[in-house]
């Protein structure tokens, strides 16, 4: 037996043919849906990116006891548990993630491995003194990848293109030996969407703007123009992954592989592209743009294809189909299924999912309903961190971190091992957006938030018991305001409590523009405002968390407009801070 993954990373299901009426062109991924199962009910679990690969490897949740990080001692590794059982397990990929603190044990678990570079500011290649360019928003990253997009002149030098090639080669040198699995990950459609000409070309349009393949994590600001553009630079990125997609599909067909290698395509999350009014993912809400996956699967085993499934599925079930596949039994601590069940007759293998980032919701679905949970309090805490690898994504933890740790009792998936509890804070603030319960068979786009006590009730009880069975600390308990050690009931509901906030926090920001001679005053430094006597006094009645001596450590130049691209303020708040500030900047 065989098997390949091809995993993209923020690949949107709603620009798919085989999910959605769509402008993008993508005939393989069409293709491909006629030649496997498409899951309709696909979800994500952890976001974003490492947490989720954590899922695949261990078939469980990861953001409900740490944020991203590397795998911990006590996890189990489908590709190690299958290089273990005498399969090898290959692994080409240009996803810069897996190299950095926070995923620097995720690669050694397969038996080989390569990496090609360049991808979004990845530190490659050294130029000491670039030129000069107008990068705003992650400068550092931003002039890297300048920097990184020179060295890929060509399409047969973007690290897309050789990623496949070397998945490719692998093919053709493996193609009459059994008992592999190689995992083709690609870091693409992730921003920045790195194109050559010929992919852009696909997409014709009228733009004179400036350059805008990369939006910020926050709302959409732009104009609807810049708007429409940065939706073609996605497209030409997801055309150019289509062709990649051909590419092992024709290497399939070449080697006539289907009749014992199993094929799975899947993305770990998707990307808002001005969906609710948001740029990108993490800072708001998971909207199911965001969670609501493209997933495909070939299974020699059961040889369903051109069909559809609409059971819930999710990251988690990924480990436990590979390693079935392999004749290998899942480890009793993964929580996924074989998802040879769904593909043979669509039987349920769950009756919720849930999924979110940590620190954020805690969001669970029935596959109509999606509650969205927030912190019951603005302090968005308690919330605790259960470790032993200590790494941020980009960092160690720091000593300031690590001082006041104290060990945990065993959760029941830790192989009887304590971990680090460390107190932490999150820049995520769930309570801001409040929570939100949408039915998605009457709001399938989720622009009207449901109040009813009756359907709140079932999902919280449903969000408990999954929380439960996932071995979810008592601190999360206490951060949404839930019971630990007792059945909720009304008195633990919250969306009608935080129903004003959640709704205005739906509101899209306008651009500045709009505020006239007023906005003048939304474009002025925070830090000038509060300094200002006139100025603090209008922020303290309007936006008193934002004057509190704790929450002024921010940057320089960060404005109230800036602010609400960020953390939702109320439009009509933001609407008399610019009329009580002033038409005119302070000097």
């Amino acid at each position: 037996m065989r098997a390949i993954i091809l995993m993209f990373d923020s690949l949107n299901r709603h620009m798919l043919t085989p999910y959605a009426d769509t402008v993008v062109e993508a005939p393989n991924f069409a293709r491909l849906a006629a030649q496997s199962v498409t899951f309709e009910n696909f979800y994500a679990g952890s976001m974003p990116c490492m947490p989720a690969r954590r899922e695949m490897h261990t078939g469980r949740y990861n953001f409900l006891h740490r944020g991203w990080g590397p795998l911990e001692p006590f996890d189990d590794s489908m590709p190690e548990m299958l290089g273990k059982a005498g399969i090898h397990t290959h692994l080409v990929s240009d996803h810069p993630h897996y190299w950095e603190d926070g995923g620097a044990t995720y690669h050694p678990r397969y038996t080989t491995w390569e990496f090609f570079r360049g991808q979004e500011g990845d530190p490659w290649k050294g130029v000491v003194d670039p030129k000069p360019g107008p990068h705003k928003g992650r400068p550092g990253m931003k002039r890297q990848d300048a920097i990184n997009r020179s060295y890929m002149p060509t399409e047969a030098e973007h690290s897309q293109t050789l990623t496949v090639d070397a998945g490719l080669h692998f093919i053709d040198t493996n193609q009459v030996a059994d008992q592999w699995m190689l995992q083709i990950e690609l870091f693409d459609p992730h921003e920045p969407f790195f194109t050559h000409d010929a992919y852009k070309a696909m997409y014709p349009h009228d733009y004179d703007g400036p350059e805008f393949d990369w939006p910020d994590y926050a709302k959409v600001s732009e104009p609807l123009e810049q708007v429409e553009h940065a939706r073609y630079e996605y497209a030409a990125l997801v055309s150019m992954c289509d062709k990649s997609l051909g590419r092992v599909l024709d290497a399939m067909d070449k080697h006539d592989m289907w009749k014992d290698t199993l094929l799975l395509v899947n993305t770990d999350h998707g990307f808002l592209l001005g969906e609710h009014g948001w740029w990108a993912k993490s800072v708001q809400p998971w909207f199911n743009e965001l969670v609501h996956l493209p997933m495909f699967l070939w299974d020699p085993r059961t040889q369903g294809k051109d069909c559809r499934r609409g059971a819930l599925a999710q990251t988690i079930d990924i480990a436990p189909t590979m390693l079935r596949h392999f004749g290998v039994e899942p480890t009793p601590d993964m929580q996924g299924q074989d998802l040879a069940a769904i593909l043979d007759d669509d039987s349920p293998v769950r009756d919720g999912a849930l999924f979110g980032i940590h620190g954020g919701h805690v969001n669970v679905t029935d596959g109509r309903y999606v509650y969205m949970r927030a912190a019951a309090a603005p302090s968005n805490g308690p919330l605790e961190d259960y470790t032993l690898m200590p790494t941020h994504m980009r960092s160690r933890f720091a000593v300031s971190e690590l001082v006041d740790w104290q060990a945990a009792e065993p959760f029941t998936f830790t192989k009887k091992l304590r971990t680090l509890r460390i107190q932490t804070s999150s820049m995520l603030s769930s309570w801001t957006h409040g929570t939100l319960l949408f039915d998605l068979h009457t709001d399938p786009g989720q622009n009207n938030p449901v109040l009813d006590d009756d359907i709140e009730l079932r999902m919280v009880e449903l969000l408990v018991r999954l929380m439960h069975e996932s071995d979810a600390p008592q601190s999360q308990f206490a951060r949404l305001g839930l019971p630990f050690d007792a059945a909720p009931g009304s008195e633990h509901l919250l969306a009608r409590e935080q129903g004003d906030r959640a709704r205005a926090a739906l509101v899209h920001l306008p651009p500045l523009t709009d505020f006239h001679d007023h906005g003048a005053a939304l474009a002025v430094p925070l830090l000038a405002l509060l300094q200002d006597q006139r100025s603090r006094a209008v922020l303290q009645e309007h936006v008193p968390h934002l004057v509190r001596t704790e929450l002024v450590n921010i940057p320089a130049q960060l404005s109230l407009y800036d602010l609400a691209k960020v953390s939702p303020v109320p439009l009509p708040v933001l609407i008399r801070l610019a009329e009580e500030l002033g038409p005119a900047p302070l000097p």
